[in-house]
């Protein structure tokens, strides 16, 4: 959708809770602290929306979990990122309805027990994210495997350049995970074969 695969789709979703659930506790605290009124509206009206957004982005997630290859590993973690997921937003939610049925405010003695929780919230989605980000930059879930071998073996042609430009002999070629090109057809190999003879 609009170039979007599973994997991309979740990538730009996932950002809504992680901004607007810090930042409508942010408002919250802030609006305690100066006593205004506007700015404790401003974290109602964030606070409905972070929700509304979570529930996107975990609907999202759900869809590429489904359409999008990884590991037994990785599964762990995706498992562990989902169920983070769903206490956050319960939690957040919670809060949202409480705070609808309060009108948007709540009374003095409510006032803390709801700012601690949004902040315990708040840690929640840093941790579901930290989740979230081992399995793209660990597992490189949500990375077609082409684009994978392709950047692998990018990597090793720049790190063999490398070491040419530093002066070093140039190292032995070290398989890429995935290439089923055998060593008598590679350039670099048939090169040394030559050499040797």
């Amino acid at each position: 959708m609009f170039g979007y695969d599973a994997a991309r789709l979740h990538a730009a979703l996932n950002d809504l809770p992680p901004v607007l659930l810090p930042i409508s506790v942010f408002f919250d605290l802030l609006g305690a602290f100066l006593k205004r009124e506007s700015l404790k509206a401003a974290g109602f009206w964030t606070l409905v929306l972070g929700v509304a957004g979570s529930g996107v982005a975990i609907f999202s997630g759900l869809v590429a979990e489904d359409a999008t290859p990884h590991g037994v590993e990785a599964h762990g973690i995706m498992e562990t990122h989902e169920t983070l997921a769903y206490i956050a937003v319960g939690l957040f939610a919670i809060l949202a309805i409480w705070r609808l049925v309060r009108k948007g405010v709540w009374n003095e003695k409510e006032q803390p027990i709801a700012l601690t929780a949004g902040v315990i919230g708040i840690g929640l989605v840093v941790v579901t994210a930290m989740f979230g980000g081992k399995l793209v930059f660990d597992h490189g879930v949500g990375i077609p495997t082409p684009a994978l071998q392709s950047a692998l073996q990018d990597r090793a042609t720049a790190a063999t350049a490398e070491r040419a430009l530093e002066g070093g002999a140039p190292a032995a070629a070290q398989p890429v995970p995935g290439d089923t090109t055998t060593p008598a057809a590679r350039p670099d190999t048939a090169k040394r074969d030559d050499d040797e003879r």
